[in-house]
């Protein structure tokens, strides 16, 4: 399918491969899609700047690159950057069209409905998009998708004027009149108030009153706060809307002193915000934010989970002021007709957006229109026709392009590129699933799943998910008799490792795929250097370990169902990380968890973990999110054999006792590499299983019974038997 990409400073239309409906989700083909002249010309602009400057304009970015400096190197992070805007980003967030598929959870759509969507990187300029159902509603009679494609400007434009709360015959003040102000100007109308609307072009100020507003001014050409304490019988309004975009602190101010004593003022635009306390504190006026499309913005389990607020409790949602809009336009009671200009065919998106940034431009609005199709979109999108070279190596498919596999996994792979080269890209989001495989020379893009099983030049299925997929995913791998190499945890439930193990039952060693779940830290420097200094103990080993893992909010997708929470998800490396450094199996696992009292804490953020092996070893782990995040995350001592040896952070491992084993490096080293190089030997037959089978599911049922007791009141102890 096409999409249209940002990339350079400029617009793009890629062909990637189109999604599929996501278990609570519906499948949309496009008709028509709203270019937000403001939001997304802003992105246009930010793509074609130089790093230096998006890093001054996005601040907020600057310490996310930083802390994976400090986590990942700084030659790797500068690479994943440039990689990243090097793809391009796909951009839009309003569109209509009709329904082609629907999720397994869906209720209340069915294929062949007309519906509208919205959504940042969800409501796409695609041919197809997928479509959480909280952010999609139905078109009513009579509307035509081209109009009803305005669905997200309307929803913004109606939440800015319910954050106003205006009553019947009040005044009220919108800065700005593009195509926000125009639909909020027309909203308070509906709502029996008096509008004065404040912009700088004539012509945006003769369609608002032209559609029915009272008073229009010009900001340059008169004193407007004058104006409107004229208009008001010199006490003001009773409220101010700003829908404008400028960096001028002046907008805000002069919004401020329009309005009445105790009167409301609601930033719908992006506006230059360095308040002056006099022109709020004298008249004690409330200042309002109004966020998007109204409440379940930027809540992850209404928006991508489904949930709903109930509505005696919440009566507007995005969702319902989506609704509320297009039942607006459909009873006509809000006219944007002579506000759509041209429409472009998707092809000229290009020239599309080179007319909104025309300083000549006069229309409010433009929309990319597409084409009908009556086949299906191709869900792979070929690169090349040869398969990956083979150069006595691995060919892989990976499955799930995120950050860590940008990060790691395939710069690693690049660096060992005799051992492996990438078959294969497989990802929910076709444009991301095109950019890396692009980047990474892979034949081929897709965002089905079953290509890869089906694809026999693939000698790895490497699964890179979040975490609820990784059980079903290597069960599917495996029974296509594919090896795989999965990141860590290899599964989240019990039964999911009981179908693993079943399915090796009975296979020959020699035949069997092999599986290898991504416990990196066995693997590294570190690691071998605290085992060198071990050689040939004679006693048991005691080891401390402590992660001080730093807060996670509970809404991250790492504490819900699709992460399994920072026991099952992390702290499993851990034991992991004990069990190859013992050499012998938990004879007994015993769990609590810390009990604060705020609720911003799960039982899985703070928790210590004592576990006996078979050999009288004993090893704890303290999993903290307590702690101060500048300070190191990770650090062990263990004691045996008249030695103590220290880990830092996997930068460095001291050894009192013995003159072996001591080792440094400049950065942290946690082994992602060395696994990669170890699961090649495994895979040519040259070694066996870097982690035996027996091991990775012995780590992955410690990490489930901690998950029980931790989650128990008062922890417990439970036996390996």
């Amino acid at each position: 399918m096409k999409q249209v990409l940002i990339k350079d400073g400029g617009v793009i239309v890629d062909e990637v491969p189109a999604p599929e409906a996501g278990p609570k989700n519906i499948l949309v083909q496009v008709e028509y899609s709203c270019i937000s002249a403001g939001t997304e010309m802003a992105g246009v602009a930010l793509s074609g700047m130089p790093l230096y400057r998006r890093a001054l304009k996005q601040p907020e970015n600057v310490k996310r690159v930083l802390d994976m400096m400090r986590d990942q190197g700084v030659k790797r992070t500068i690479d994943r950057v440039r990689g990243k805007l090097a793809a391009g980003s796909p951009t839009g967030y309003s569109a209509a069209g009709r329904v082609i598929a629907v999720g397994a959870e869906v209720e209340g759509f069915d294929v062949g409905d007309r519906v509208a969507c919205a959504g940042a990187g969800i409501a796409n300029h695609a041919e197809v998009i997928d479509v959480p159902v909280n952010l999609a509603v139905h078109i009513p009679e009579g509307l035509n998708t081209s109009v009803a494609s305005t669905v997200t400007l309307g929803s913004i434009a109606l939440q800015g004027v319910r954050r106003a709360n205006p009553t019947l015959g009040e005044t009220v003040v919108v800065v700005g009149l593009g195509i926000l102000g125009q639909i909020t100007a027309q909203l308070l109308q509906a709502n029996g108030c008096r509008v004065i609307g404040v912009d700088l072009a004539a012509d945006r100020v003769a369609l608002a009153q032209k559609n029915g507003m009272q008073h229009g001014l010009d900001p340059q050409a008169e004193d407007y706060v004058a104006q409107v304490l004229r208009l008001t019988d010199g006490f003001g309004a009773d409220a101010a809307i700003v829908t404008a975009a400028t960096p001028s602190d002046e907008v805000i101010s002069q919004a401020f002193q329009s309005c009445r004593r105790k009167g409301r003022v609601v930033l719908v635009g992006d506006v230059g915000l360095h308040l002056k306390r006099p022109d709020i504190y004298a008249k004690e006026l409330d200042f309002l934010v109004s966020t998007s499309y109204g409440p379940g913005r930027y809540d992850p389990s209404y928006e991508e989970g489904g949930q709903d607020y109930p509505l005696p409790y919440v009566r507007w949602t995005e969702n319902r002021n989506m609704q509320a809009y297009l039942e607006l336009l459909a009873a006509g009671t809000i006219n944007i007709d002579a506000m759509i200009g041209v429409s472009y065919p998707l092809e000229k998106a290009g020239e599309a957006y080179a007319g909104l940034a025309s300083p000549d431009r006069k229309d409010l609005i433009v929309l990319l229109e597409y084409p009908p199709r009556g086949e299906r979109e191709s869900r792979k999108v070929v690169l090349r026709t040869a398969p990956a070279a083979k150069q006595g190596g691995i060919r892989v498919g990976l499955a799930g392009a995120g950050g860590f596999a940008q990060g790691m996994h395939l710069p690693n792979m690049v660096k060992l590129r005799k051992q492996y080269a990438l078959q294969a890209v497989m990802s929910r989001t076709g444009a991301n699933a095109k950019a890396v495989a692009t980047q990474y020379e892979a034949a081929y893009a897709t965002t089905d799943y079953e290509a890869l099983l089906a694809d026999e030049a693939i000698d790895l299925v490497m699964i890179t998910t979040r975490h609820d997929l990784h059980g079903t995913m290597v069960l599917k791998a495996l029974r296509a008799g594919k090896n795989v190499f999965v990141e860590k945890p290899l599964a989240l439930t019990e039964a999911e490792l009981a179908e693993i193990e079943q399915f090796y039952r009975g296979l020959p060693a020699d035949g069997a795929p092999l599986l290898m779940t991504g416990f990196n830290r066995r693997f590294s420097p570190a690691m071998s250097a605290a085992k060198q200094a071990l050689a040939g103990r004679t006693t048991p080993l005691i080891a401390n370990y402590r992660m001080n893992a730093g807060f996670i909010p509970p809404d991250h997708w790492v504490q819900t169902a699709e992460g399994g929470g920072r026991n099952l998800g992390e702290a499993c490396h851990i034991y992991d990380t004990f069990r190859a450094l013992v050499g012998a199996p938990v004879s007994a696992v015993s769990a609590a968890a810390a009990q604060p009292k705020g609720k911003q804490w799960k039982r899985n953020d703070n928790f210590v973990v004592n576990l006996t092996y078979a050999d009288g070893s004993l090893c704890t782990l303290t999993y903290t999110a307590f702690g101060a995040r500048e300070h190191a995350k990770e650090r062990m001592d263990v004691f045996a054999d008249g030695k103590v040896i220290e880990l830092d952070d996997y930068k460095a491992v001291r050894v009192a006792g013995t003159k072996k084993g001591s080792w440094s490096a400049a950065s942290s080293q946690k082994g992602q590499f060395e696994e990669l190089v170890e699961l090649a030997e495994a895979l040519k037959g040259a070694r066996p299983w870097p982690i035996s089978l027996e091991e990775q599911l012995e780590t992955s049922r410690v990490a489930l019974k901690v998950e029980q007791q931790i989650r128990a009141s008062g922890g417990g102890e439970t036996t390996t038997d």
